[in-house]
């Protein structure tokens, strides 16, 4: 029988997965998305790219680890009420999306989720248990918020207030053709009046989960 007690014991790899993914992250924030690419990546911590695969299967294994890093831990919801939240989690997942915008692309990607990501659906999960929806719904409201919240982060990572920033853009257009366009020169003027412009993603997750609700109505017993 061989002996193996006498064996040097196994270097230890230069790299880790939080490494890998923080050179990345930090590349992804100075310069954009575009930016990262594996080859990018290794140089940055004075690898090769074929390096990388060592530690990583592929670059879609990067992706979901950058964003689950994005994301962060989910928001710990308790007590009784769904709709408040599932407020909470879609609140939560447009902040932390807001920080780093391009967790956007990311979380349109093709990719396995990872674990952290995994956590978010649990969380997001577990207030609608008790409701009369089947899985398929239960996991549709999900991506509802969460498309949602993550088409406003593509406004805002241009501006903080776009729909201000709209309304002075193509106020000389719609003063010059009002007649042209009189529902939307009104609107406009309107909701600037009312202080109702960049409101977008609170309107939307109310109007998601009121939807939820009347369907959960219609399906209560009696």
């Amino acid at each position: 029988m061989e002996h193996t007690g006498d064996r040097p014991p196994r270097p230890k790899p230069r790299h880790t997965l939080e490494g890998i993914t923080d050179a990345a992250i930090a590349i992804a924030d100075a310069e954009g998305l575009e930016a990262v690419t594996m080859q990018r990546v290794a140089e940055r911590i004075g690898s090769t790219k074929m390096g990388l695969y060592r530690y990583l299967p592929g670059r879609s294994d990067l992706d979901a680890a950058m964003l689950d890093r994005a994301l962060g831990t989910p928001p710990a919801i308790a007590g009784p009420d769904w709709r408040r939240a599932l407020t909470i989690w879609a609140e939560m997942m447009f902040a932390r999306v807001l920080e780093r915008p391009w967790a956007v692309e990311l979380a349109q990607r093709p990719h396995v989720p990872g674990p952290t990501e995994l956590t978010w659906y649990e969380a997001g999960l577990a207030p609608t248990a008790e409701l009369p929806l089947t899985a398929g719904e239960r996991l549709d409201v999900l991506a509802l918020l969460s498309g949602h919240a993550q088409s406003l982060v593509r406004q805002q990572a241009q501006s903080a207030i776009p729909e201000d920033d709209l309304a002075a853009r193509i106020a000389p257009l719609l003063t010059a053709n009002a007649d042209r366009y009189p529902r939307t020169a009104a609107a406009f003027a309107e909701a600037g009046r009312e202080d109702s412009r960049n409101r977008a993603f609170d309107f939307g997750v109310q109007r998601i989960l009121a939807g939820v609700a009347a369907l959960v109505s219609e399906r209560a017993p009696g």
